[in-house]
C-alpha cells in the first residue's frame, strides 16, 4: 500500500467516525497513525507443515484451509480444537467475550466444512 492508499484508508476511516474524530484532542495525529498503520506490510500467518505435525490421518488441505480463515475465527477453531481449550479460556486470551468466541468458532467451522466439502458434522 502506497501512501496515497494510506492516506485514503485514513480518511475513509474519520468519515465514518466522525463523531469519535470531531472530540478527539489531536485528530491530525491520530489519523497520521492510523494511516501509517494501514500501510505497515503484515506477515502472512503460518502454521507448521502436515508433515512436520506428525499426526495420523490429517487431510492435507486442512493447513491450507485454516490459513484461509479471517485470524479471530482461526485462532478460535484452533485453540478449541486443536489445543483443546474451553471457550472462557478463548475469550480470555483473545480479550474478547465467550459469545464472540461463540461466533468465530461457528462461522470457522462452517467455513472450513464448505472449503473441505464436508457434509456431514463429523
Amino acid at each position: 500500500m502506497d501512501a496515497g492508499d494510506a492516506a485514503a484508508e485514513a480518511l475513509a476511516w474519520a468519515w465514518e467516525e466522525w463523531d469519535k474524530v470531531q472530540t478527539m484532542e489531536n485528530p491530525a495525529g491520530y489519523l497520521f497513525r492510523v494511516g501509517r498503520s494501514k500501510s505497515r506490510l503484515r506477515k502472512a500467518p503460518r502454521l507448521a507443515p502436515v508433515a512436520a505435525l506428525d499426526l495420523p490421518d490429517v487431510e492435507p488441505r486442512l493447513v491450507p484451509a485454516l490459513l484461509g480463515l479471517p485470524s479471530r475465527q482461526r485462532t478460535a477453531v484452533w485453540l478449541v480444537h486443536a489445543c483443546q481449550w474451553r471457550p472462557a479460556e478463548v475469550a480470555e486470551a483473545m480479550g474478547v467475550s465467550p459469545s464472540a468466541v461463540s461466533t468465530h468458532l461457528s462461522r470457522g467451522l462452517h467455513q472450513l466444512r464448505a472449503v473441505l466439502e464436508v457434509t456431514d458434522r463429523a
